[in-house]
């Protein structure tokens, strides 16, 4: 069965991308690099032992997107990463946000419904949650006002791919609401390549602690949390890879409940930005170079997951803790940096 993959360069994209095929499935990739970096395909492709075709497409451009399907008539399935993704730019350029991933996903689901694509795994975000009543967050859990323009485009994502699934006989969807992907695949061929200066925790964590940047800031330490520090859900991004292949797995023997289903990934547990570092700190023997600064605009307090929906009715399970994942970003790290 043939699966597209959108933004297949990317950190959760390239993940599935290995995924899928060790579990039997045909990939092709789409990603213009806008926001990826073309040697992690390389990555892939060793891991693997065989090429992936990517088609370096603007989603954008429907015309350029519709071409692909027209060249790939077999495609049965599409796992939609591809977005913009960081908290802190959304908040100062929210058209931009508006535009790529809000579009990209309009173009992606016209294609959906004139080539009949029958199944469609949606890449969501627990940021759909907002500042959430209470934790830990279920599927049924009410959304809240979302706390960055990130946030806003993944609600409007779903509700795009709800209501365009409400209206079609043949496709059904899966949402998957990812909380914090972190880490690297144990081989340290394919991880997380930020662009610029990275804006998520745990690239700092390893950019900071290589010396690729000279001090990191914790975004505020007067929350009403554990430490005061923003409390998250982390999870290794091979089990959230994972899931992507349960998921269509799901989709594929007809088990789904509704034409769009949802699913919270995480693990369950949440830390803190201070227990996240304290935990790198140990399995690195690194001390890192921080320092507390005031709150960042768009951060959420404190959210988790119940993820009791996903283990049992996709049948996942975790199997990565914290360490593990702290251990494979800075395996990963140091390669970057040729250590």
């Amino acid at each position: 069965m043939k699966i597209l993959v959108t933004g297949g360069c990317g950190f959760i994209g390239s993940h599935t991308i290995v995924d899928l095929v060790q579990n039997g499935y045909e990939v092709i990739s789409v990603d213009n690099n806008s926001r990826s970096n073309p040697v992690i395909m390389q990555g892939i492709e060793t891991i693997l032992g065989k090429k992936i075709k990517n088609y370096p497409v603007d989603l954008c451009n429907f015309e350029d997107t519709r071409a692909i399907f027209q060249e790939n008539p077999d495609i049965e399935g599409i796992i939609h990463f591809a977005a913009y993704k960081a908290v802190g730019e959304s908040v100062e350029n929210p058209l931009l946000y508006f535009e790529n991933n809000n579009g990209s996903l309009v173009n992606i689901l016209k294609c959906v419904d004139e080539f009949v694509i029958p199944h469609f795994v949606f890449s969501s975000s627990c940021t759909v949650y907002g500042n959430p009543v209470s934790i830990p967050v279920t599927e049924l859990t009410p959304q809240q006002p979302p706390e960055s323009p990130y946030g806003s485009t993944k609600q409007m994502g779903e509700a795009i791919v709800q209501q365009t699934m409400n209206s079609l006989k043949d496709q059904q969807a899966i949402l998957l609401r990812y909380f914090n992907p972190v880490g690297a695949h144990p081989s340290n061929l394919i991880g997380e390549v930020p662009v610029g200066r990275p804006a998520n925790l745990v690239p700092a964590i390893t950019q900071t602690a290589i010396g690729k940047l000279p001090q990191m800031q914790v975004w505020g330490n007067d929350y009403d949390t554990r430490d005061g520090s923003c409390l998250r859900d982390y999870i290794h991004v091979s089990d959230i890879a994972h899931a992507h292949t349960l998921a269509l797995n799901y989709l594929v023997q007809k088990k789904n409940q509704t034409n769009c289903d949802v699913f919270n990934l995480g693990s369950g547990n949440g830390s803190t930005v201070l227990e996240v570092i304290k935990t790198f700190e140990k399995v690195s023997g690194e001390k890192l170079n921080y320092v507390i600064g005031p709150r960042r605009g768009g951060d959420v307090i404190a959210i988790y997951a119940n993820n009791d929906k996903a283990v049992n009715e996709l049948g996942w399970t975790c199997q990565y803790n914290l360490e593990d994942m702290m251990k494979t970003a800075w395996e990963w790290e140091k390669k970057l940096a040729g250590k």
